[in-house]
């Protein structure tokens, strides 16, 4: 597959700032040890998009960027509304084959987002998330609309967008499911099933309150 043919990567997200990412995570983290774990989460994730062959690679984000953007990466701002509405303007921005993931599944591969890329004229991809979200949506052909009005956040969250494209009629590739980090106990589970990230690196890092 051709860098050019290979479509857009999305990563949808928020810039690691404390108080403002990664919530759930305080107690038993301090904000600031949130928003640095954030920030490795979503370090590990850029550089992941920067090493999966692809057309564009597109950060839609909610904040300012820092010290933490690689070069290569486009940002563009996330617009208002809810994340239904912030996720189908992201599937708006370009034209041709995309794949948008988030920015709390550090554990994920170049394997993977290749995977979630080979999409048929008709098709989609869908990671479920074991939280009953998804980490992952893929459209060969991006249409905002299949998004508008999914429930986020929710338990049947991920069932719901997974129904909304079959209905539509696109052959639905299933991804592997992975594990969003969203409380201290994805965090542990995650920075073990993947120790070489900087998510597992920055969650070791002795900084006085933080869960061990």
């Amino acid at each position: 597959m051709s860098s050019r043919s290979a479509g857009t990567l999305l990563v949808i997200a928020k810039a690691p700032v404390p108080g403002r990412v990664k919530t759930r995570l305080t107690p038993p983290f301090s904000p600031e040890e949130a928003a640095r774990l954030a920030e490795a989460a979503l370090a590990d994730t850029l550089d992941v998009v920067l090493a999966t062959p692809a057309r564009r690679r597109v950060l839609v984000l909610e904040g300012v960027p820092g010290d933490w953007l690689p070069t290569g990466i486009e940002v563009v701002p996330q617009c208002a509304g809810g994340l239904d509405v912030r996720l189908a303007h992201a599937f708006g921005l370009g034209e041709g084959p995309a794949l948008l993931i988030g920015m709390d599944t550090p554990q994920v591969s170049v394997e993977l987002l290749s995977l979630g890329l080979e999409l048929g004229s008709t098709g989609a991809s869908f990671g479920p998330a074991h939280d009953g979200g998804f980490w992952a949506l893929g459209l060969a052909e991006p249409d905002p609309a299949l998004l508008i009005g999914v429930p986020m956040s929710v338990a049947g969250t991920g069932a719901v967008q997974r129904q909304r494209l079959t209905r539509a009629g696109l052959t639905v590739r299933d991804l592997p499911p992975l594990r969003d980090v969203d409380t201290a106990e994805d965090a542990l589970l995650v920075a073990a099933e993947a120790p070489h990230t900087r998510f597992a690196t920055a969650l070791a890092a002795p900084t006085g309150t933080g869960a061990r």
